[in-house]
């Protein structure tokens, strides 16, 4: 679309060919709009060849999209064709692409974003998932770690201030263990300052004993991540043998079979720790009590229908209170 008050917009051009129509030699009219003659011929040479109804309007005389007529280096569509496969198969940048098909990386480029494919994928498509959930309360473990950092005074996240005025010191790491079951959603989480052998071995001991407290059933089974803690721990192993259950393992890069314990994290994220500004990250860490105990007694959970994980517990142990 022209502007119609630039010099030569769609009014002037139609201005300059009513001139020359009017009897107006084509290098009068140039001067009196302060253009070249060939401008004027190429105008008047455009509105005597339009039919009637497109001078009407001026639409003769709008601007010409730069495409040429001809061009003899353009790719022919199985060529074009053969460009997007390469890139379905490898999802390979235009540099990469230049020694699987043979041609310039520009060209490439541009076959790739005329087809509204230049943007590579980050991941690839998603495999279809099935959902699973153990019929038995306290059958089922899940195990995890998430780490939060530890700060002496509230940090740029809380105050806007990225200098070095508003950068806290780095006072080390809280990691907080969570074991989560399967089917009811409870969670019962410790603070350590580590994830190693001992302290989830430990954490697990009690998460069981506190599971078969609130009305689970016996354990049979813990599902964890392949963290050498887990996966290559001798104390570990012991653990699980004295509690009866088996292990199993995530398969790598799937942690959507621990899904449920990493929702949970995200919960803890932003409900706890980014819930408000704390002043310091030891106030902060003894809230966590308070907030896993309406977490797991209080707050709806989508997996319980709106009701608190501890209502499917006694739900299916058919308890009252």
């Amino acid at each position: 679309m022209s502007d119609r008050r630039c010099k030569l917009g769609l009014r002037a051009r139609i201005e300059i060919a009513q001139a020359v129509q009017d009897g107006a030699t084509q290098r009068q009219v140039a001067r009196q709009f302060a253009v070249s003659p060939a401008t004027v011929h190429a105008i008047w040479h455009r509105w005597r060849q339009a039919p009637a109804e497109q001078r009407e309007h001026g639409r003769c005389l709008e601007p010409r999209p730069p495409i040429p007529k001809s061009c003899p280096w353009k790719l022919s569509p199985a060529e074009e064709q053969a460009i997007l496969d390469a890139r379905a198969k490898t999802n390979y940048g235009p540099m990469r692409l230049t020694w699987i098909t043979g041609r310039h990386r520009s060209t490439t480029y541009r076959v790739l974003r005329r087809n509204g494919c230049s943007r590579r994928q980050v991941s690839r498509e998603r495999r279809a998932c099935r959902r699973f959930e153990w019929a038995q309360p306290g059958a089922l473990l899940h195990i995890d770690a998430f780490t939060l950092p530890k700060f002496h005074s509230p940090g740029h996240w809380a105050t806007g201030d990225r200098g070095k005025a508003g950068r806290p010191e780095r006072a080390g790491k809280t990691v907080i263990i969570g074991v989560q079951d399967d089917h009811s959603r409870l969670v019962y989480c410790e603070l350590h300052s580590t994830e190693n052998a001992v302290n989830v071995s430990a954490c697990l001991t009690r998460a069981a004993v506190w599971m078969r407290e609130q009305g689970c059933g016996a354990l049979e089974a813990v599902i964890s991540d392949n963290a050498k803690c887990y996966a290559q721990s001798h104390l570990f192993t012991a653990t699980l043998a004295e509690l009866g259950a088996r292990h199993i393992l995530c398969p790598p890069y799937t942690p959507r079979w621990n899904g449920k314990l990493e929702r949970f994290w995200h919960t803890l994220d932003s409900e706890w720790a980014r819930c408000r500004i704390w002043p310091d990250s030891t106030t902060r860490d003894r809230a966590l009590s308070s907030f896993i105990r309406f977490y797991n007694r209080q707050r709806p959970h989508t997996a319980a229908s709106g009701r608190p994980p501890i209502t499917r517990v006694h739900q299916v142990r058919e308890q009252d209170s």
